[in-house]
C-alpha cells in the first residue's frame, strides 16, 4: 500500500480494503486469458454451476457491499453496489450466455472502485506486480 493510501486510512480499513481487492481479484480478473490482455475470475466458473453457481458468486460480491457499509460508504452508493451485484446475479443466471456475461461484466472490481474512490485511495491494480502473469511451480514429489 502506498503512502498516500496508509495516511488516508487507519489499520481496520487499510485490512478491510485488501479483504475486498483480493475477493475482487479472486471474482473478477484472477487468471488472463492466454494471448489476450482479458482477465476472468471464478465468477464465470462458479456460473456454470446450473443455481447454486451465481447464488454462491453473488453471496461472495454481498461480502464486498458490506464491508463497504462497514467503511462507511454511504446508503445511497451502497444501493448502486447492490444494483452492480444484482444485475451480475441475474445475468450470470441466463444458461448458457450467463457465463459469458459473468465474464465480462465486473461487478466486484467496480465495487471496490467505488469504495477507493469513497475513501480518496487510488486503485490498488497498479502495483508494480499487478500486471505479471502467475507462475505456478510444478515439481515432482520424490
Amino acid at each position: 500500500m502506498d503512502r498516500t493510501t496508509a495516511e488516508a486510512l487507519d489499520r481496520a480499513d487499510e485490512a478491510a480494503l485488501r479483504r475486498v481487492r483480493t475477493v475482487a481479484g479472486l471474482m473478477d480478473e484472477a487468471v488472463r486469458v492466454p494471448g489476450t490482455s482479458f482477465k476472468v475470475g471464478l465468477d464465470p466458473i462458479l456460473g456454470a454451476v446450473p443455481g447454486a453457481g451465481d447464488a454462491v458468486a453473488a453471496g461472495i460480491s454481498l461480502y464486498i457491499v458490506a464491508e463497504a457499509a462497514n467503511l462507511g460508504v454511504p446508503l445511497t452508493t451502497i444501493v448502486k453496489m447492490l444494483a452492480n451485484v444484482t444485475v451480475d446475479a441475474v445475468g450470470g443466471s441466463v444458461p448458457v450466455v450467463g457465463v459469458l456475461f459473468d465474464a465480462y461484466w465486473k461487478a466486484n472490481k467496480w465495487n471496490v472502485a467505488t469504495i477507493e474512490e469513497f475513501l480518496g485511495v487510488e486503485s490498488g491494480d497498479e502495483g508494480e506486480h499487478a500486471d505479471e502473469p502467475v507462475t505456478i511451480d510444478v515439481r515432482e514429489m520424490d
